[in-house]
């Protein structure tokens, strides 16, 4: 794209740079007509477009090798590396290729399969072997390590038919021993009848389970207001009790982000299990499941035609047996999404190369034709025209790369789609309104980390083996982008009301605390209030979003934003906070507007609050003087700092501090790098203000440290310490308090401390008020650290 932005003409490229949303006819127009002729425009097109290239099209070559490389590494046991081999070999293995007889798509399952049986990962054996049975009902091997892995799971009944199958399509007398004595063993063991882990062979119990969501209807009744200052927003039709589910919703279009397409789902974007499916016609997705393949895919079902020849030979019910285990149907609710990925499939790479947003884009004017058939086409996206813009405030590179991308993308959709639309300048023009629609009102889609052991904690990876405990890191990762209609018309606030959660693809949407009739819901569209200071949240909403924030977290005097990065007084027993040039002008702007006559706090001065008397403690002095703030002075006493030696001892406190991180990499603390935090910690404490984030972040790092290196009481007491600096920046029921709180039951747990049981309970009442009944899918270690306190009682 960069050859393409490089050949506009100078005079052409100033006017893309200075347009406004007016303009966009005009020059879309200009840089459509300018690229049309050139060959070099064509050809990337082409590059993109070609089927033929072989980028992303399946290649029986590098699945063979790839299948013999799997078979080496199975010869000599190392079956993990196996697993690989053979989930590399089925992603480029095309469908209904023949390979010495057999389908090669069929062999590669139940390789993947035997691999999986040699593991003991029996319920991927098991799935496997049925999807081998899928694309080849009578294939002997399939049903003969079906029938192993569901003896081993209990699941004799259906073990027993599987070997049935197998013994009557077996031909050599070795083989029918085999299976004969294999049939012995599982008599044998069922003459007690065992409960089985999966009630039938097929696919649809094992692949349904991966996405089951508690069932929690959404009776809230929203409505959609506007108002001058904000645009459109939504309020609520009645009270709202904390914890109340106000908002559910599917994607209209989503797209999994470029960095994670090896390690999670294309579909639902949950991890990748290790018996992950690829896209039958391309390259580039992953399914976790087949539920997750149909969906993308659209169809209602999967149904593989059995030869009569083949079928003919077993009783009624083996017959019904087979049918039931090599077709696998879904509900009709499976199918409702449109081949997401259909236009971009095959041979074609431009998702490759293309940017997410851009694909996003795509995705949307592909449904959206999807949804205009077979009524004649009318490319007018009126639905989402309604979503805000800001194509006046991009970067006027931004502006640029909009155009190329928008007329790129529709020269790919029309290789996809045909003569079904036009490509002109008012289609370009609306292409490029989309993007920066897109731009503003999509959503990451994220997935909390951390980790998800079954059985005791103490046997988890996670834990140090020297130590035996470690602390608990959860971390939202950014895993899809989506655009969802209803879900973008909720407001930003840095102190919100609402908070959105994602199962599956699926937008939630919960109250965090009780919201009255008639009033505006708000959640927050990136950092809060305790997170970082308004300075930084203003900042990352123009640069994201170009809006300034008006929320109350930004208008009203909070503590958070007083202490968060603030130095403490020079003067002995002073509370006050001494603020920095930066931070003391946004503090201002909150001040000039309502300061009041000299000796009291104004009436009239929007302050929060619930914390009132802690901003008094720290700011009375600017309170009661009606002074503004003033770089380097205390705000309790007006007594001064030196800031330039506060910030070197700062800078020279940040450099152990990334010492000891770069020591967690390698999950060994030289004892040096600990002494060296303990003594920058001290400068820490003698430089800035006691509820300086700065500090909280340090202490929550020697815990980890004190834990690496087994001395687990020191590690508790600094938690401990980072949890109470963290409680002030926020509310203590806040979730990012219950995601400190899990680090310190894990250590609680590992001392065999009888606290711990309180404070996961207290963990439990924040996850519920944020999360309902989603908690414990969403934070599965939770009920692993309840199981290990109810040992430790």
């Amino acid at each position: 794209m960069e050859k393409l932005k490089a050949l506009v003409p100078e005079t052409l490229k100033r006017r893309i740079l200075a347009s406004t949303a007016d303009d966009l006819l005009s020059t879309s127009s200009s840089l459509l007509d300018f690229f049309d002729p050139l060959p070099l425009f064509h050809r990337i097109v082409g590059e993109l477009t070609d089927s033929e290239s072989g980028l992303c099209s399946k290649d029986k070559k590098v699945a063979l090798e790839s299948k013999l490389k799997g078979n080496e590494c199975f010869s000599r046991g190392d079956f993990p590396d196996a697993v690989q081999f053979y989930s590399k070999a089925l992603r480029f293995a095309p469908a209904g290729v023949d390979e010495m007889g057999k389908d090669l798509v069929s062999v590669l399952y139940v390789n993947r399969a035997f691999a999986f049986y040699k593991m003991g990962l029996l319920v991927e054996c098991l799935r496997d072997s049925s999807r081998a049975l899928s694309n080849s009902p009578g294939y002997i091997k399939a049903w003969f390590r079906r029938g192993k892995a569901n003896a081993s799971l209990g699941n004799h009944e259906d073990a027993l038919r599987d070997l049935t199958i197998s013994m009557k399509l077996e031909f050599s007398l070795s083989g029918k021993r085999q299976i004969e004595n294999e049939m012995k063993m599982i008599l044998d063991r069922s003459k007690e009848k065992t409960s089985s882990l999966q009630k039938s062979g097929s696919l649809q119990t094992s692949d349904e389970c991966r996405l089951d969501i508690p069932d929690e209807p959404c009776q809230i009744k929203l409505q959609c207001v506007s108002t001058t200052t904000k645009g459109r927003g939504l309020t609520t039709l009645a009270d709202i009790p904390e914890a109340s589910l106000v908002h559910e919703e599917d994607p209209y279009a989503a797209i999994i982000l470029k960095h994670c397409r090896e390690s999670h789902c294309h579909f639902c974007f949950n991890e990748l299990p290790m018996d992950s499916l690829p896209c039958p016609s391309c390259l580039i997705p992953l399914y976790c499941s087949q539920l997750c393949q149909v969906q993308a895919s659209g169809d209602k079902m999967h149904d593989t035609a059995i030869d009569g020849s083949f079928i003919y030979k077993f009783s009624d019910d083996l017959q019904k047996y087979i049918s039931d285990v090599v077709s696998v149907k879904f509900s009709s609710s499976c199918s409702k999404n449109f081949t997401e990925h259909g236009h971009e499939c095959g041979g074609l790479h431009w998702p490759l190369v293309l940017p997410s947003e851009v694909v996003l884009a795509g995705r949307v004017l592909a449904k959206y034709i999807e949804q205009q058939r077979p009524s004649s086409l009318n490319l007018s996206l009126r639905g989402l025209w309604d979503l805000c813009h800001n194509y006046a405030q991009l970067p006027p590179e931004s502006k640029l790369e909009f155009h190329v991308y928008s007329i790129v993308l529709m020269q790919c959709l029309q290789h996809s789609y045909g003569s079904e639309f036009a490509i002109s300048g008012e289609t370009i023009a609306q292409l490029v309104i989309l993007l920066s629609q897109i731009r503003v009102n999509s959503m990451a889609i994220v997935r909390m980390t951390s980790f998800h052991a079954i059985g005791s904690l103490r046997q988890h990876p996670e834990f140090s083996p020297a130590a035996d405990a470690s602390t608990i890191s959860m971390k939202q990762m950014k895993v899809g982008q989506a655009v969802y209609l209803a879900g973008s018309m909720f407001n930003h606030s840095c102190q919100p009301n609402i908070h959105a959660y994602f199962v599956s693809r699926t937008l939630y949407v919960r109250a965090t605390e009780f919201v009255a009739r008639g009033s505006e819901l708000e959640l927050s569209y990136g950092p809060q209030v305790g997170q970082l200071d308004c300075k930084d949240r203003q900042q990352f909403l123009e640069d994201h979003y170009s809006f300034s924030c008006k929320c109350s977290g930004c208008s009203q005097l909070n503590l958070s934003d007083l202490v968060l990065n603030s130095y403490q007084c020079v003067k002995m027993n002073c509370y006050g906070v001494v603020l920095d040039s930066h931070v003391v002008e946004y503090e201002n702007q909150k001040l000039h507007s309502f300061l009041g006559p000299p000796g009291m706090i104004n009436s009239n001065l929007k302050v929060d609050n619930c914390r009132i008397d802690s901003i008094s403690k720290i700011a009375r002095y600017v309170l009661e003087n009606n002074h503004l703030v003033k770089p380097g002075c205390c705000l309790n006493c007006g007594t001064e700092r030196d800031l330039e030696s506060s910030h070197s001892a700062i800078n020279e406190a940040d450099i152990c501090f990334r010492g000891l991180q770069d020591a967690f990499a390698s999950s060994e603390v030289p004892v040096n790098a600990l002494q060296d935090a303990l003594r920058s910690l001290d400068l820490l404490r003698r430089t800035i203000h006691p509820l300086n984030k700065r500090l909280a972040e340090m202490e929550d790092s020697l815990a980890r440290a004190f834990c690496l290196v087994g001395k687990l009481q020191t590690a508790l007491d600094h938690c401990q310490k980072s949890i109470k600096i963290l409680e002030k920046l926020y509310d203590p029921n806040h979730i990012a308090i219950g995601n400190e709180l899990l680090k310190l039951a894990s250590i609680q747990l590992s001392l065999e401390d009888s606290t711990a049981s309180d404070t996961l309970n207290r963990v439990a009442a924040i996850f519920l008020r944020y999360y309902g009944s989603h908690a414990n899918k969403i934070f599965p270690c939770l009920q692993l650290l309840k199981e290990e306190a109810l040992r430790n009682q």
